[in-house]
């Protein structure tokens, strides 16, 4: 079960997180500042923490800074929520190393997709389970149903980027220049391409890979 540290001065935002991580499985514990949170780091390290922008004393941006320059949290997932609706403290927090961002309000739906999406992120085996698919990133390897499923390259590296985000719809230019280095530009015809061969590939478990109208693709949720 993955510990979840909640930074939030807000008490309701906070215990509704808290409520929501609970009943997805998650031990959440929370903190309204970050002298409480540094006092619980001391004790023990979670696996990830959701660390609000806007918090009284040391602000988000101020606490991620700290984790980021200690060897002992420099690795340790972050995600911020913040109520600004500006990119400046949101591209801030990035260049500080946070690993995703969530605007408030949010739904809490949402919220758990992006948690698993960023804990699956951080395993450092590179081994992920979605549905009835195994990726091993390590071995560059996919199997569908225990059966191994012989990809491209750059085939390998659509469905990993779509597993690491799995549950979450992945926009077109997302996805392009995550896998190819593009921006979109138009380039819609090599994505779906790429989608059509790889959904044949994995068989049955090809339709784990969800058409997003209007949007991208997602793949199926963890199971």
């Amino acid at each position: 079960m993955a510990k979840i540290y909640v930074v939030e001065d807000d008490e309701n935002i906070r215990e509704i997180v808290l409520y929501a991580l609970q009943s997805a499985g998650f031990e959440g514990f929370g903190f309204e500042s970050g002298v409480e949170f540094f006092g619980a780091m001391d004790k023990a390290l979670p696996d990830l923490t959701l660390l609000d922008i806007m918090l009284p004393g040391d602000d988000g941006l101020t606490i991620l800074k700290r984790l980021r320059s200690s060897s002992r949290t420099k690795a340790l997932p972050v995600i911020l929520l913040t109520a600004k609706s500006g990119e400046y403290d949101k591209v801030k927090g990035l260049d500080l190393g946070a690993d995703d961002y969530m605007t408030k309000p949010f739904g809490v739906m949402e919220l758990i997709s992006r948690v698993n999406a960023v804990l699956r992120r951080s395993l450092p085996s590179g081994l992920l389970t979605v549905g009835g698919l195994t990726i091993d990133n390590a071995r560059r390897a996919v199997t569908a149903h225990g059966g191994p499923v012989h990809l491209t390259y750059k085939e390998f590296e659509l469905l990993y980027y779509l597993a690491l985000n799995a549950g979450l719809a992945m926009s077109r230019d997302k996805i392009m220049e995550a896998v190819w280095n593009w921006d979109f530009e138009g380039e819609s015809r090599t994505l779906d391409m790429h989608i059509r061969s790889l959904r044949r590939k994995l068989g049955s478990a090809g339709a784990l890979i969800q058409t997003v109208r209007n949007v991208g693709y997602r793949l199926g949720e963890v199971e």
